[in-house]
C-alpha cells in the first residue's frame, strides 16, 4: 500500500504530535486549535456556526493521537487520526450542518496500566459533566487502520447505574449499529473491546461508543474465542481491574493475550508500523464518517 507522504511524516514524526496535526489541518483550510487540559495537549476542531443546527444533538468525535514511546502507533491511532483529519477537510467543505465537533485526545495510553481516571480524555469528559454538555453522542475511533471489518465495542453498563444514562447509552449504541449496518451492510460484529477514550466518558455518566476495525478472520477467530471461553469476555471488558488483580496475585499480565486478535496483539510494539496497515481499512472508515456526518438525531 502506497500512503501519502504527509501520512508517512505524521507515523515518523518525532515532534509535537499535536501541533503537526494542527498545522497539516491550518495548511488545508480546517482552523484548529490546542486545548489544553489537566496538562495535556487535546487538538479541537470547531466548525463555523453554519455547521450547526440546535435542533439536532452535537457528534462529538474522539480519537487519541497519543503513542506508546518506541512504538511507531501506526494503527494505534496514527491511522485513524489520519482518517479524520481527512475527514474533517471534507466537512469543511459540505454546505450542510451536520454537527460534528472533533477532538483529538492526548494521554490515552497513560491510561493503560494506571485507570480511566489517568487518561487525557477524562479531562475533557468531567469538563462536559462540569458545563452540563451530557447530551452529546459521543463516537471514539481507535485503531481503524487494519482489517475491514468494523467493530463496535460492547460495554458492560451496570444495573445500577440511573435509567436515563442507560437509555440514553442504549439509544446511542442502537443508532451506532445502524450507521454500521448501513456502512458495511452484514459485515460489522459487536464484540468486548477494552477501553479506549470511551472509557472515560462512561465514567463521568455520559453515553459513548467506540468503533474500531480488525480483518475478517482475526474478527471470527475472536468471535470463537469468545464463545469457548467465557471469561474472555469479562477479562477485556474488565482491563484495569483484571490488571490490578493479576500485579496482585503475580500472574503475568494479560495472561489471556493469545485469544485475542492479532491486531491488538500488535499494539505498542514496533510491529505496530506501516507496513501492518491494510488499505480496505481506509475506505471502510471513510464510508463510516461520511454517513456520521449524515446522522441526525433530535434533541
Amino acid at each position: 500500500m502506497n500512503f501519502e507522504k504527509d501520512f508517512v511524516d505524521f507515523i515518523n514524526c518525532s515532534e509535537n504530535r499535536s501541533g503537526f496535526i494542527v498545522d497539516w489541518l491550518s495548511s488545508h483550510g480546517v482552523n484548529a486549535s490546542i486545548a489544553p487540559i489537566d496538562g495535556k495537549k487535546h487538538v479541537l476542531i470547531q466548525f463555523g456556526s453554519s455547521a450547526y443546527n440546535s435542533s439536532f444533538k452535537i457528534k462529538t468525535v474522539i480519537c487519541h493521537h497519543d503513542r506508546v514511546e518506541n512504538s511507531p502507533g501506526a494503527n494505534d491511532n496514527s491511522a485513524a487520526c489520519w482518517q479524520i483529519m481527512n475527514w474533517a477537510v471534507w466537512l469543511s467543505q459540505l454546505k450542510t450542518f451536520h454537527n460534528i465537533r472533533i477532538f483529538f485526545t492526548d494521554g490515552e495510553e497513560l491510561g493503560w496500566d494506571t485507570g480511566v481516571s489517568q487518561q487525557g480524555a477524562f479531562g475533557i469528559a468531567s469538563t462536559f459533566k462540569r458545563l452540563g454538555i451530557t447530551d452529546d453522542e459521543i463516537y471514539v475511533f481507535d485503531a481503524c487502520g487494519r482489517g475491514d471489518i468494523p467493530i463496535l465495542s460492547k460495554s458492560s453498563i451496570t444495573e445500577s447505574a440511573p435509567q436515563k444514562f442507560k437509555k440514553q447509552f442504549s439509544d446511542l449504541f442502537e443508532s451506532t449499529q445502524n450507521l454500521l449496518t448501513a456502512s458495511c451492510p452484514g459485515r460489522w460484529m459487536a464484540l468486548p473491546v477494552s477501553y479506549s477514550d470511551n472509557a472515560s466518558f462512561l465514567a463521568c455518566g455520559i453515553p459513548a461508543v467506540a468503533i474500531t476495525l480488525l480483518p475478517a478472520d482475526e474478527a471470527s477467530l475472536y468471535a470463537r474465542n469468545l464463545n469457548q471461553n467465557k471469561s474472555l469476555e469479562e477479562a477485556v471488558l474488565n482491563r484495569e481491574s483484571s490488571h490490578v488483580q493479576r500485579m496482585q496475585e503475580n500472574i503475568p499480565d494479560y495472561s489471556y493475550k493469545d485469544h485475542l486478535p492479532l491486531t491488538w496483539r500488535l499494539f505498542h510494539t514496533e510491529k505496530d508500523n506501516l507496513e501492518s496497515l491494510t488499505e480496505s481499512s481506509f475506505s471502510v472508515m471513510e464510508k463510516i464518517l461520511k454517513n456520521l456526518a449524515a446522522l441526525k438525531t433530535l434533541k
